[in-house]
């Protein structure tokens, strides 16, 4: 933990845009300690968000300044905010969003998207944020080939889960299957591999356009 550093940080070894560090944003406490646990201390840092966040995109740059969460993740980034922000002073080479798989996990994802489009567009620009997707459900079966964690399969969405459990019903394998409650629910093998760890998680680079068509769903109005 660097001194001036937001309490909740489970910071990292490594810093600055050239290196290969990353900061993972994720809800609450709960979800922080289990992702702290599968991570690459040297180069992964953690940071949790306390509630819903605000709708940053509508409000004033004083009305930001007071919330607690925002001003959090502006001193983890380390870059100020705004006209300030300076891009060279970074202290994560990656951004990462990771929310808990449900609707209040994308709501999430929007409202953060809109803080930084509105306030740190920079990042969006430089392809620097990226959106995690984590599972929703596992699906494991004694007939899969090896019947290995590696073997498991992974739904993304409640329809992705019924095509996934009809194809299976077809070829007549049975299989038992769990529902993620959140990030917090999953267990450390699989979060590891799904969400954590860069060459397999289920990631998207996030662009002004994604961010904007989440202003437009969730803020009420179109980005400028």
């Amino acid at each position: 933990m660097y001194s001036g550093m937001p309490v909740k940080l489970n910071d990292c070894l490594q810093h600055g845009t050239g290196s290969d560090s990353e900061l993972f944003i994720v809800e609450g406490d709960s979800a922080s300690k289990n992702v702290v646990r599968v991570r690459d201390q040297a180069r992964q840092a953690v940071l949790p968000m306390q509630g819903k966040p605000m709708n940053a995109w509508k409000a004033s740059q004083q009305v930001v300044a007071r919330n607690d969460l925002y001003q959090r993740l502006i001193a983890a980034l380390g870059a100020n905010w705004g006209a300030a922000f300076e891009l060279t002073k970074l202290r994560y080479a990656r951004i990462l969003l990771l929310f808990d798989p449900d609707a209040d996990g994308i709501h999430c994802s929007a409202l953060t998207l809109m803080f930084f489009l509105r306030w740190m567009p920079e990042l969006l620009d430089t392809e620097r944020i990226q959106l995690v997707r984590p599972p929703l459900y596992e699906i494991s079966s004694q007939q899969f080939p090896g019947n290995s964690s590696a073997d498991r399969i992974h739904a993304y969405s409640d329809d992705h889960f019924r095509r996934l459990r009809e194809h299976l019903q077809s070829k007549q394998i049975e299989f038992q299957s769990q529902r993620f409650r959140g990030l917090a629910s999953i267990n450390a093998d699989t979060l590891s591999r799904t969400c954590v760890a860069p060459a397999r998680r289920y990631a998207t680079t996030m662009s002004r356009a994604d961010a904007a068509a989440a202003v437009k769903v969730f803020g009420g109005e179109t980005a400028r």
